[in-house]
C-alpha cells in the first residue's frame, strides 16, 4: 500500500507539468506532420500499395521518432521528473515523510514508465487518426485494409522494451546530479553516438540507446542473431540496481 500511495503522489506531481505537455505534444507532433502532408499531396495511406499498408505506415512514421526524437524525449522527461523536486525544493519534504527510500526510488521510476506508456498511447492514437482521417476526407472511404491490432500491440511492446535502458540510465544520472543539463547532455551525446556508429560498427548493439533504431531497421538476420530485447532488459535491470545502491549510499540526498 505504501508503494501505491507513493506512486499516486508521484503521478499527481506530473499532472499539469511540463512532462505531461511533453508527452502530449511529442505524441501527436509527427502524426500531425504526416496528416498535413497527406492533405497537401491530396493522398492517403491507401496509396501505399496493395499489401500491409498499415505496417508500412507504422514503420515509416516511427522511423524518425524511434531513432532520434524518442531517446531525446526520454532523456528530457527523466530530467524534468527528478528536477521537479530540485526546482521546487521539495526533496526535504519527500525524505521527511515516513516513506522508505526503496519506495521513493522505485515509485519515481515506475511513474516514469507510466509516463512513457502514456506517450505511446498518444503516439499510436496519432498514427491511427492521421491514417484514417485522410482516407475519409480525401478518398471518401475507410482505409482499404483493416487495422492489424495484433501487430500494433506486439510492435509497441517491443519498442517499449527498447526504451527501458534509456529510461534507466537517464533516471539514475538525473538522481545523482543536481544540474538539469548533465543528464540532458548525456542523452544528446548518446543519441548522436548511436547515429554515428549504427551502421559503421558491428558492435553498435552494445550501445543501449541503439535498440529502437535496430527495431525500425527490421533486419531479420540481425534480429535473429542478436536479441536486442534481452539486452535492453538486462541493461535496464543492471543500471536500476546499480542506481539503487548509489541512491541508498548517497551522502547528501536532494
Amino acid at each position: 500500500m505504501e508503494f501505491i500511495r507513493t506512486l499516486r503522489v508521484e503521478w499527481l506531481k506530473t499532472r499539469h507539468s511540463n512532462i505531461s505537455w511533453l508527452c502530449l505534444a511529442g505524441g501527436f507532433f509527427i502524426p500531425l506532420v504526416y496528416l498535413i502532408g497527406f492533405f497537401k499531396d491530396h493522398s492517403s495511406i491507401n496509396s501505399y500499395g496493395k499489401f500491409a499498408i498499415w505496417k508500412v505506415y507504422f514503420f515509416q512514421i516511427w522511423q524518425f521518432m524511434a531513432v532520434f526524437l524518442l531517446p531525446l524525449g526520454l532523456a528530457l522527461a527523466s530530467s524534468l521528473m527528478i528536477h521537479l523536486e530540485y526546482r521546487n525544493n521539495t526533496w526535504k519534504q519527500v525524505y521527511a515523510a515516513p516513506i522508505k527510500l526503496t519506495t521513493v526510488y522505485f515509485a519515481k521510476f515506475t511513474a516514469l514508465l507510466i509516463l512513457t506508456a502514456r506517450f505511446f498511447v498518444f503516439f499510436n492514437a496519432g498514427i491511427l487518426l492521421s491514417g484514417i482521417i485522410p482516407c475519409l476526407l480525401i478518398d471518401h472511404q475507410w482505409p482499404r485494409q483493416g487495422i492489424p491490432l495484433a501487430f500494433f500491440l506486439a510492435a509497441n511492446a517491443k519498442l517499449f522494451i527498447t526504451c527501458l535502458p534509456v529510461l534507466a540510465i537517464q533516471y539514475v544520472v538525473s538522481l545523482n546530479f543536481k544540474s538539469f543539463m548533465i543528464p540532458v547532455s548525456l542523452g544528446i551525446g548518446m543519441v548522436l553516438l548511436t547515429l554515428m556508429l549504427l551502421n559503421k560498427w558491428k558492435y553498435a548493439y552494445l550501445i543501449p540507446y541503439s535498440y529502437g533504431a535496430f527495431f525500425i531497421q527490421n533486419d531479420a538476420a540481425f534480429l535473429n542473431r542478436v536479441n536486442i530485447y534481452a539486452l535492453a532488459s538486462g541493461y535496464c535491470l543492471v543500471v536500476i540496481l546499480a542506481g539503487y545502491y548509489l541512491y541508498l549510499n548517497q551522502k547528501e540526498k536532494g
